[in-house]
């Protein structure tokens, strides 16, 4: 079940006594969470029937006696706990009176309450007893990291929801920058569009005006400017980022110069190049960059290159480094082994 299901089935009034909500992808969690809190009860309900908890400042016996309480002229109560991977699970589990009494609940729990866990940035320990409790009596919602190849598609989908239209190359300047956490991702489209009308197409240079993202010295354009050997152009982009480090993290360009290259060595194996953007999950157009870039690039060559990215993201951490190295000098360091 997607996470629009379920608020799909929360606004027709089906629920389920106990929502656990976990996986590494914090985007939908917050919303299915976010939703119930919101929207379940109404105003004059919340007052005496929604409790509010937090993982680290509470604990099992004081949300189930939150639980285990009845609605006040409302036919639901809403218990939240939030941010519940931190809450001490493992004390729950095992054959002390403490634990049976947390097991009895998940196994039977009380049909007027709703009872949310948001439990974020990891998956749950589905060999907990709790866990197959909650199973059988409730819901279970598990929110994966999407993929990297996905993401185009998902900011054309959620630009679309929202009544918009974007084009391809602005998607997948988005998903070069933004990287993969969808919660940045959909608040920069938010942003993006106070300023930007609905009968536009929001192309690439709306994308670079409004989220700052120059037009010029990007990581999308590296990645062109290193596919083609262009030296100048390299050397104008990183010594940007270097005077420019909060808008380009080295961590960040070093991860999305390690997806590029590993969709090139991928390139390198595709059997059929007309299946080539299917296998590598990026639009059409770019292809043809792939093809100049592997003309320049052998298979060696790229593996290579992937070795020194590792290298200089230890570098750019501190390790493996003989002392306090400027950003500019790696980057030029990098630049130079990987064109030459």
């Amino acid at each position: 079940m997607t996470a629009a299901e379920i608020i799909k089935d929360i606004k027709t009034r089906k629920f389920k006594p106990v929502y656990l909500l976990h996986g590494e992808e914090a985007y939908y969690i917050d919303q299915v969470t976010e939703y119930i809190e919101d929207k379940l009860l109404n105003n004059s309900e919340k007052g005496f029937n929604q409790t509010v908890l937090y993982g680290k400042d509470t604990d099992m016996a004081t949300i189930l006696g939150a639980a285990k309480r009845y609605p006040m002229m409302s036919e639901y109560q809403v218990v939240i706990v939030k941010e519940a991977q931190d809450l001490k699970w493992a004390k729950e589990e095992g054959n002390s009176k403490e634990a049976e009494f947390v097991l009895n609940y998940f196994e039977k729990p009380l049909p007027s309450t709703i009872l949310v866990f948001a439990y974020k940035y990891a998956n749950f320990d589905k060999r907990k007893k709790i866990y197959k409790a909650i199973s059988k009596s409730g819901l279970i919602f598990q929110s994966d990291l999407v993929r990297d190849y996905k993401l185009v598609p998902w900011i054309e989908d959620f630009v679309r929801e929202k009544g918009y239209k974007i084009d391809q190359q602005a998607s997948a300047l988005m998903a070069e920058y933004l990287g993969t956490d969808l919660s940045k991702i959909a608040n920069e489209i938010e942003k993006l569009m106070l300023n930007v009308p609905k009968d536009v197409i929001i192309n690439t240079d709306l994308v670079q005006k409004n989220i700052g993202i120059s037009k010029d010295y990007n990581v999308f354009e590296l990645q062109k400017a290193l596919a083609v050997r262009n030296v100048l152009k390299c050397n104008q982009i990183i010594n940007y980022f270097a005077n420019n480090p909060k808008a380009n993290p080295m961590v960040m360009v070093l991860a999305n110069l390690g997806g590029y290259f590993t969709k090139l060595l991928k390139y390198h194996y595709v059997p059929n190049k007309a299946d080539a953007a299917s296998a590598l999950g990026v639009p059409p157009f770019f292809i043809k960059d792939y093809e100049v870039a592997a003309r320049n690039y052998n298979t060696g060559k790229v593996f290579q290159i992937i070795s020194l990215l590792r290298e200089y993201d230890l570098k750019s951490k501190g390790l493996e480094s003989s002392g306090n190295v400027d950003e500019g000098d790696l980057y030029k360091e990098l630049v130079f082994k990987i064109i030459h």
